[in-house]
């Protein structure tokens, strides 16, 4: 792992950010429904902004805004051929915003299409999206890569391989973990936590799902099954629903930062945020870590 990423977790626990879309649309210049990779290029301000704001609350760690950057995943808004313009820009503006004292993790998420067996994506075709999507984050300038929100092995392993094929930078590896304590396709935390590791992610984990109390039971089977792992957690600020239209969501600031703390005393070394945290959970999450760690 490169000094960068392991200095900053010697040095006690990390800060990630939380979503990029709930502050986008918020902002106004993202419709319900938008494509977020989008803004990079017509709404540069607005990113840079959203980074700033969570850099602004303690995080350590911010994301570019590229989770559904892949070619693949664009096509389905016409995009697919902007592929290396949307990522190569969104690490430059997160770059930009985060200057030399904060890291930036390119964010990698599913395709949108599954991968075969269970559909009609060739592991080959997975993989060479993966890449191509990695390698302009790394040119913009990443520090590390996230690859999140998976539910399935074959194509996390795909992401995994793509981005490795590319640059030599760590790889963060996450699961999403249903109400069941599985992923959709049925796979346990600890199933997970050894697959992850044995693919050669150098940081595994959780993120997204129902909320922050399920995360806790994920990622406390995980860390039992592979003790030795350096683990992220990046919960939900709960399950959304809605309201006149706009999703809402219940787990407040101090809701997200009480299990922080729970987090880091089972071990995990980064904790962040996922759908409907803002930079004030961010921000409750650093306070609370920081006087925790007693920073």
């Amino acid at each position: 792992m490169p000094e960068p990423l392991r200095a900053l977790i010697g040095r006690g626990p990390v800060i990630c950010d939380g979503a990029m879309g709930t502050l986008l649309q918020a902002s106004g210049r993202l419709a319900p429904g938008g494509i977020p990779e989008e803004l990079n290029l017509t709404a540069p301000d607005v990113v840079l902004s959203a980074h700033r704001s969570y850099i602004e609350a303690g995080s350590q760690i911010i994301e570019t805004n590229s989770f559904g950057g892949s070619r693949i995943r664009l096509a389905k808004s016409g995009l697919g051929e902007r592929a290396v313009e949307i990522n190569l820009t969104a690490a430059r503006l997160a770059r930009q915003a985060a200057g030399e004292q904060v890291l930036v993790a390119g964010s990698m998420g599913p395709l949108g299409e599954m991968v075969d067996p269970w559909g009609d994506i060739a592991f080959s075709e997975a993989r060479a999206a993966f890449a191509e999507q990695a390698a302009a984050l790394a040119e913009g300038g990443v520090d590390l890569f996230i690859i999140e929100t998976m539910f399935d092995l074959e194509e996390m392993r795909a992401a995994i391989e793509g981005a490795r094929s590319v640059a030599a930078l760590p790889i963060v590896a996450t699961m999403t973990f249903d109400q069941g304590g599985r992923t959709m396709m049925g796979i346990r935390p600890d199933t997970a936590a050894n697959a992850l590791l044995g693919m050669g992610a150098d940081i595994i984990g959780t993120n997204c799902g129902r909320g922050p109390a399920e995360t806790e039971m994920a990622i406390r089977t995980m860390i039992a099954a592979c003790p030795d792992a350096l683990f992220i957690a990046q919960p939900n600020a709960g399950v959304p629903r809605l309201e006149n239209g706009v999703a809402t969501f219940d787990a407040t600031p101090e809701d997200m930062a009480r299990y922080a703390k729970v987090y880091i005393d089972l071990g995990v070394k980064i904790v962040g945020g996922c759908c409907g945290s803002t930079p004030a959970h961010i921000r409750a999450i650093a306070e609370a870590v920081r006087k925790q760690s007693q920073w």
